[in-house]
């Protein structure tokens, strides 16, 4: 049963992506991810109250519920960043982007942490920079300079998503101890709410929110329901499952997102893109199956 729920996860969290895009045709991403971080929330400390952490939020110490904000703040710039290259790019270019953070991750770590990499995790690193290069178009590559003086690449906010979704888990590692996991992504996730509703008020956008298309709002809600369904499905796997094998193909939601933006956005892509995705998803298979850990 175990694996069934880890192959929800991975297609609840492919499909996130494919229905925020439809969500934020007209709507502000911005406005949009503030109205999902509700949904997100709701489903966040719904696992908590499931699995009975909520006791131990008054015993949580200072260094920890620092941490706790830095890494919450870290995630809403990820997903600020996320949702605004959604909306300029299309999903099947944005996510593979995001997906270095993987990658970001490990360097991270590294530099940071001194923490220490086996040859297939260098390997698995080459494949998965290399991968992704491959997906991108020569001309996204080629005017990413002009772009981003223009201030509008999706590249560049997928990048941005990319770095501080690694930054967030650098900081989950530096030191959130005695923490249970449910528990601090809740907490994060009330950071995320905050942080966007300020982004929200101080862009001018507060207006925006009841001119939200019936529609798109219907699609942004769903794509927060998503994400929760796939939280559900994956911490129900690990229950029951080997986190070797679970999170591997929770990973394979990238395979998700691109079928699903092509049969349902229309999105078209090359041969060129097919083989770096196939790179890109061996890489991730490689640190994640050969990891020491």
């Amino acid at each position: 049963m175990w694996i069934i729920f880890a192959c929800g996860s991975a297609l609840f969290a492919g499909v996130t992506a494919v229905l925020a895009k439809e969500g934020i045709r007209t709507t502000d991403s911005t406005v949009a991810t503030a109205l999902r971080t509700f949904v997100v929330l709701a489903g966040a400390w719904g696992m908590v109250f499931i699995v009975g952490s909520q006791a131990e939020l008054g015993h949580i110490d200072v260094r920890s519920t620092v941490l706790l904000l830095l890494s919450g703040l870290a995630t809403g710039a990820s997903w600020l960043c996320y949702f605004k290259a959604l909306q300029l790019g299309d999903v099947s270019k944005v996510v593979p982007i995001d997906k270095l953070s993987t990658v970001m991750t490990v360097v991270m770590a590294l530099l940071l942490l001194g923490e220490s990499v086996s040859v297939i995790g260098v390997l698995g690193i080459g494949l998965i920079t290399v991968g992704t290069y491959a997906m991108l178009d020569a001309d996204d590559v080629r005017q990413f300079p002009r772009a981003v003086r223009a201030g509008g690449s999706w590249l560049l906010y997928a990048l941005g998503s990319a770095f501080f979704a690694a930054l967030t888990a650098i900081l989950g590692k530096a030191g959130i101890t005695g923490v249970e996991s449910n528990l601090g992504t809740a907490i994060r996730t009330a950071v995320v709410l905050v942080m966007a509703w300020v982004m929200v008020a101080v862009t001018g956008k507060l207006h925006e929110v009841r001119s939200v298309p019936r529609g798109e709002l219907g699609y942004v809600l769903a794509s927060g329901a998503a994400t929760c369904a796939s939280w559900l499905c994956y911490y129900r796997a690990l229950q029951d499952g080997p986190a070797s094998v679970v999170v591997p193909i929770d990973k394979l939601s990238i395979l998700v997102t691109v079928v699903f933006s092509i049969v349902v956005l229309r999105e078209s892509v090359t041969k060129r893109y097919l083989s770096g995705l196939a790179l890109l998803v061996v890489g991730t298979l490689a640190m994640l199956i050969f990891s020491p850990n």
